[in-house]
């Protein structure tokens, strides 16, 4: 069983983004429909839709639906619309590549058929933008398949923030080779860190695994050391927004001390994720620009103040995980290994 909620799609009638506004989660499912700029934008940066594949999915849908409500007559005036919109949407959130990936995807679409009219390159865009969900879908599905074959009945996996269903298409990237031994028997007993400040371990990983049948129990952030030394835990799955051609990986804050506490306990740590994360462009760590986010999400996360107003925090929404505490990287093109600046490249020139 996967998930049956696609977290980013189209309604019916093809002109609105339909998504789960996943901070309402785990306690009440609300549709949104959207097809103005501002509305996709705020989704994003707000979190209502998150997880690097859904943010890219979302933004390619974002960005026709959007474009669908333009009156140009004449190409060129109908581009000018299309790119502000592109530009606007690329300003929510910084992390993340699969939303620029998307984001260009589109645009090279629209190149591509900029001698046809306006409407056709609309129905372009439209194609474009349900074959990357399609596509993210069979990605998804071979992660999973590649993960799993890394895995044994009856192991313990931890996993960190959400790399679901809710974060993706369906099978997730970090929970797939979870819902794919789900489905053949093997008995995972997975354990989720809750994800401070906004809880996504809580609230929507150990959601979507428990609906779906899954073994799922849920640790504070600061017990994953305990559990390792425990023996509970056999392999670390998480996902990832960014991975630079180094190695090095961005991902929802916390995950770097997952991976240092995995390689002190010597537990495998792998980071799963589709090709369009890998980021050749960005050298190393350093050179991927990390969110900051709003100080309250600390301070008064979920409406009730837990420090005292006017205190300073500090709110990075990622952190960088060194490629030396990485054990492989899992794709849906197959595993890399180290080394990451030499094998990360090979897997892209494998591909043409």
């Amino acid at each position: 069983m996967v998930m049956t909620v696609i977290p980013a799609t189209l309604n019916r009638a093809k002109d609105k983004l339909v998504i789960i506004d996943q901070t309402l989660l785990p306690n009440q499912e609300r549709f949104l429909e959207l097809d103005k700029a501002e509305d996709v934008w705020e989704a994003i940066k707000k979190l209502r839709v998150r997880g690097a594949p859904a943010i890219g999915i979302a933004a390619a849908f974002g960005l026709y639906v959007c474009s669908l409500r333009s009156q140009a007559t004449t190409v060129a005036d109908f581009k000018k619309e299309f790119e502000e919109i592109r530009d606007y949407l690329a300003t929510s959130r910084p992390t993340a590549v699969n939303l620029f990936w998307a984001l260009d995807r589109m645009t090279n679409r629209f190149d591509k058929e900029k001698h046809k009219t306006v409407d056709e390159i609309k129905q372009a865009l439209l194609d474009e933008s349900e074959t990357i969900l399609a596509e993210d879908q069979a990605m998804c599905k071979a992660i999973g398949e590649y993960g799993l074959s890394l895995l044994k009945p009856g192991m313990g996996l931890l996993t960190h923030c959400n790399a679901g269903g809710l974060a993706t298409s369906g099978y997730g990237t970090a929970l797939a080779p979870m819902y794919l031994g789900h489905q053949r028997g093997y008995d995972f007993r997975v354990y989720a860190d809750e994800t401070r400040p906004l809880l996504q371990g809580s609230r929507l990983t150990t959601y979507e695994l428990a609906k779906a049948g899954i073994d799922v129990t849920l640790i504070c952030d600061n017990m994953a050391s305990l559990v390792m030394k425990e023996g509970k835990i056999d392999a670390v799955l998480v996902g990832c927004d960014r991975v630079a051609a180094n190695g090095d990986t961005a991902n929802k804050i916390g995950t770097s001390g997952v991976a240092i506490l995995a390689k002190e306990y010597g537990i495998p740590m792998y980071i799963l994720g589709p090709t369009s994360t890998i980021d050749l462009n960005t050298p190393t760590g350093e050179d991927i620009v990390i969110e900051l986010r709003d100080e309250d999400e600390i301070g008064s996360g979920f409406g009730k103040r837990t420090a005292p107003k006017g205190v300073k925090a500090y709110n990075p929404a990622f952190d960088v995980t060194d490629a030396k505490y990485i054990t492989a990287i899992i794709t849906d093109k197959g595993i890399v290994r180290p080394p990451y600046t030499e094998n990360l490249k090979n897997l892209f020139e494998c591909e043409r």
